[in-house]
């Protein structure tokens, strides 16, 4: 009776394994299949975020559609996918020239994008302009230019290409919006109102388009931190020739000081009363001890490296390829509204909803700290 009670717990750890296994396989397949074959656009994407999520719709085989500002930097990402992959089980990306900024001549992008393969089965709205400032030193042209490039070019691209998915009911909407699109902090009045208008657009037009078989998601995360490389100066690890040798600051002193007078004899020690006999009485063993401190000095390396987890966390925001990862998930399962933020941020969105006066006043107190602000977001 006491060998299959023993058996179960190592039975139950390799079958929620092998569970785990094929929930993963599955995942991975389904990455490469729901995008097969479907035209994806990316707007932006000669960003980090931007070009990740294009190297892995690629290699899944999407028919890619990549739009930007810059056609140098199009066409570096174009080759880049393209000397990657097998093409053979890849299409070759499309480039269109997109600048969100220039809203005149949005209506005839998205013509373009449409024609680049004749429809749009997904759309993955990811540009955005970031403004920190304090409002009084904030001009009505830099408003308008964040609007333009978080607001209004967006939802222009979006208008042009909804008819052709209303006419094929189907189409998914993607937008990668922001953090204050739900939550605002000081010295972002332009950036959260354009980030909060993008997102009471899209969840609008969820509610219109679902009759026509069209999903809109949006992905609200924290900032992006895109990985650079630290460039060093060969100069400033070398010494210049031109510059003093280095010298001991404490030995220069004591050369230039006067002579010490010499040392006073000791003098002699008095005698000391003797001392009682003290008894003392060990509770434990060497070996006990010694596993005690080892137990203790584990537990804090454990502690050490937790803390030190969370802070990465909580300062790194999120990685283009976390991000981009985040955007195949909610693209398969067709995710509503997803959020990709530490605690802080999910506690406050409560916290916004439930105590608002208590919200408002920690913000405010935020502006005599300056980063409180930002490290609420972060």
């Amino acid at each position: 009776m006491g060998l299959p009670s023993v058996m179960v717990l190592p039975m139950l750890v390799v079958v929620a394994a092998g569970i785990y296994y094929v929930y993963n396989e599955v995942i991975r397949f389904m990455s490469k299949s729901v995008v097969r074959n479907k035209v994806v656009v990316i707007t932006d994407a000669v960003s980090g975020m931007g070009s990740e999520c294009a190297r892995l719709l690629h290699k899944g085989g999407a028919r890619l559609v990549l739009c930007g500002p810059s056609w140098d930097k199009l066409e570096s990402l174009h080759d880049s996918l393209c000397a990657g992959s097998d093409p053979s089980e890849t299409f070759t990306p499309k480039l269109v020239l997109l600048d969100f900024c220039d809203t005149a001549s949005m209506q005839d992008t998205a013509a373009d994008v449409v024609e680049c393969y004749g429809c749009v089965d997904i759309m993955i709205c990811n540009s955005s302009m970031k403004v920190k400032a304090p409002v009084q030193n904030l001009s009505l042209e830099m408003d308008r230019n964040v609007m333009d490039m978080n607001y209004f070019g967006p939802i222009t691209l979006v208008k042009g290409v909804l008819p052709s998915m209303i006419s094929r009911r189907t189409g998914h909407f993607l937008l990668v919006n922001s953090i204050q699109g739900r939550l605002s902090v000081p010295f972002r009045t332009s950036y959260a109102a354009s980030k909060h208008a993008v997102q009471a657009f899209f969840d609008c037009l969820r509610a219109e388009v679902e009759e026509y078989g069209i999903s809109v998601s949006t992905i609200s995360h924290t900032f992006i931190n895109a990985k650079q490389q630290e460039e060093t100066d060969p100069s400033s690890s070398s010494p210049s020739p031109s510059s003093p040798p280095a010298t001991d600051a404490p030995a220069a002193e004591a050369d230039n000081a006067p002579p010490a007078p010499p040392p006073s004899p000791p003098a002699p020690p008095s005698p000391s009363p003797p001392s009682p006999p003290s008894f003392s009485f060990s509770t434990s063993s060497p070996a006990v001890n010694t596993a005690i401190a080892t137990t203790t000095i584990t537990a804090s390396k454990i502690f050490n490296s937790l803390q030190a987890y969370i802070i990465s966390k909580l300062r790194n925001g999120v990685t283009p390829e976390e991000l981009a990862k985040e955007i195949i998930r909610t693209v398969n399962w067709k995710r509503r509204e997803v959020l990709m933020a530490h605690p802080i941020p999910q506690v406050a969105l409560y916290i916004r909803c439930l105590l608002p006066s208590a919200f408002f006043s920690v913000v405010a107190a935020g502006v005599k700290d300056g980063d409180m602000a930002d490290q609420l977001m972060k």
